[in-house]
């Protein structure tokens, strides 16, 4: 049998929008740990969790002053524990967020750092450098907008990626590796069963500290020869990691956030020592047409099978715009989500789900500035909204906010119109997102062939996907404005579940998937 990890459904929970427990407005562990026969009735096999380790949340705990506890806003490190026990009780895997290109600038070691001189042991784990003159080391820009260098008191400046309150460690550093080591070994020898490793391919950097070029972007999908997104060293961190991951029980695992240009590149991660999946931003980057998914689909299945690794599948996640929201808005961008819904979890490989998008919950556009509080919102001067929009907490009952959220007012607002929304409100209704969600997880745990068996496309339509999953499994796809039949190979077929009902001739309307099965 198949490690998990293969063919899995994974819901990624954000822990301060899931549940909350205690009535201060930002979820929860044990908000968490009270809605995880939800999740076990939604038909998913393992969970996610963003990070909740002690941090000053410059940047939603992706600021990581403590990685061994858990932050007092979030519970105890007992009820972490509990956590996982209870999980696995519900036959639910559990994978935690690692964050190993920075720290806190509040981590020990930050401030040590900040408290020795130059060229000390404590200032060599993270990227210390003298200017250039009045300047920093190289022109190097933050992904959350400005300079990636701030000066401290003594001249020097320090390296940072994303906000100046995350310096980047340096991997080349014995002791930070020693340290990361420590930590897995930390949370697996309290039964994790995985981590998500955040900014996977950003550990290495070029020591030279060489100038972006032109082409070189600070933020997307990384390109080759670039001097601090997917340097080759980096590969060297993965193989240590992977040998201790492989030395525990229950198939352990790693999936990275790897943003690469090329699929090819992105597989180079998932070689048989190093992590066992990563992200497919090809995917989810993709819009709602045919030709553009069937490429994505296409390319991170010949990259991953050169590897033989799985092709993971994700529509949204706490960075990106939510689904609904991209693919038009509206009953519009609902119609496609649904329909995008039976594509993701009928592809071979793993899946994951973002919170709320089995509620069909939109982006929140017009969140007021004065409650935002993603570093990118300020650091841009607003010019880019940032990930607030879809951070705001789940609706889960009630007519008005905080819908069951927690006894307190939510850390986020959330829209009047999400009393429609709401978890109790679509459960129980056969037309709801929640009803395909937990009907399409279920045929897809069902079905031996919605696994990791190969897909063979059938000839369609220019806006139509069609498919079969042997043995016996069609997925057809209408993407496109006009009505469309099905393949003539499916025709025989049994209609087994459709993200909308279809004509009485067996049409597809636009918009709309359906599964049959011989």
């Amino acid at each position: 049998m198949s490690p998990w990890w293969r063919h899995a459904v994974i819901y990624q929970v954000y822990v301060r929008s899931f549940a909350d427990s205690d009535g201060d407005g930002i979820g929860d562990l044990a908000g968490v740990r009270s809605r995880l026969p939800y999740l076990r009735d939604l038909g998913v096999d393992a969970l996610w969790l963003n990070p909740f380790y002690p941090s000053p949340q410059a940047d939603a705990g992706y600021d990581v002053a403590d990685y061994r506890d858990v932050d007092p806003r979030f519970g105890t490190l007992a009820e972490a524990e509990a956590l996982i026990a209870d999980a696995h009780a519900y036959g639910l895997r559990l994978i935690f967020d690692l964050v190993p290109n920075h720290t806190s600038d509040e981590h020990p070691w930050f401030r040590a750092a900040l408290a020795a001189p130059p060229g000390s042991r404590e200032r060599a784990r993270y990227l210390f450098r003298d200017g250039r003159g009045s300047l920093p080391p190289n022109n190097w820009a933050s992904a959350f907008g400005g300079r990636a260098w701030s000066q401290v008191a003594d001249g020097q400046w320090y390296l940072h990626l994303f906000a100046p309150q995350q310096p980047d460690l340096d991997w080349t550093n014995d002791e930070v590796r020693a340290e990361f080591r420590s930590i897995l070994r930390f949370w697996f020898d309290r039964g994790v069963d995985g981590f998500r490793i955040d900014v996977a391919h950003g550990l290495a950097k070029d020591p030279a500290m060489t100038d972006l070029g032109a082409g070189q972007a600070t933020s997307g999908p990384a390109v080759e020869g670039h001097p601090h997104w997917d340097l080759d060293e980096v590969h060297d961190v993965y193989r240590d990691w992977r040998r201790i991951s492989d030395g525990y029980p229950g198939d352990r695992t790693f999936v990275g956030e790897v943003w690469v240009a090329d699929p090819a590149r992105l597989a180079r991660y998932l070689r048989p020592d190093e992590l066992h999946t990563a992200f497919n931003f090809t995917f989810l980057l993709a819009p709602w047409n045919a030709k553009a998914l069937r490429e994505a689909i296409d390319e991170s299945i010949r990259a991953m099978t050169a590897v033989g690794a799985p092709a993971t599948w994700v529509l949204s996640n706490h960075d990106v715009v939510r689904h609904v929201t991209r693919y038009g808005g509206g009953a519009t961008g609902a119609r496609r989500a649904r329909a995008a819904a039976l594509l993701m979890l009928s592809l071979p490989g793993g899946a994951y789900v973002y919170q709320g998008e089995e509620l069909g919950l939109p982006e929140v556009t017009d969140l007021p500035a004065e409650l935002r509080q993603d570093p990118t919102f300020f650091r841009t001067q607003g010019a880019d909204p940032g990930r607030d929009g879809c951070r705001v907490p789940l609706p889960w009952s009630g007519t008005a906010p905080p819908y069951g959220f927690g006894p307190g007012k939510a850390w986020l607002p959330q829209p009047p119109s999400w009393s429609e929304l709401t978890v109790d409100r679509q459960t129980g209704d056969p037309a709801s997102m929640v009803s395909l969600y937990r009907e399409a997880l279920r045929h897809r745990a069902a079905l031996p062939a919605l696994t990791e068996g190969p897909m063979t496309w059938l000839p369609t339509a220019a806006d139509v996907l069609a498919f079969e999953r042997a043995p016996g499994f069609f997925c057809v796809v209408n993407a496109g404005e006009h009505p469309a039949a099905p393949p003539a190979a499916v025709r025989g077929a049994r209609l087994l579940l459709a993200s909308d009902p279809l004509g009485s001739d067996g049409t597809l309307p636009p918009d709309t998937a359906a599964w049959y099965l011989e």
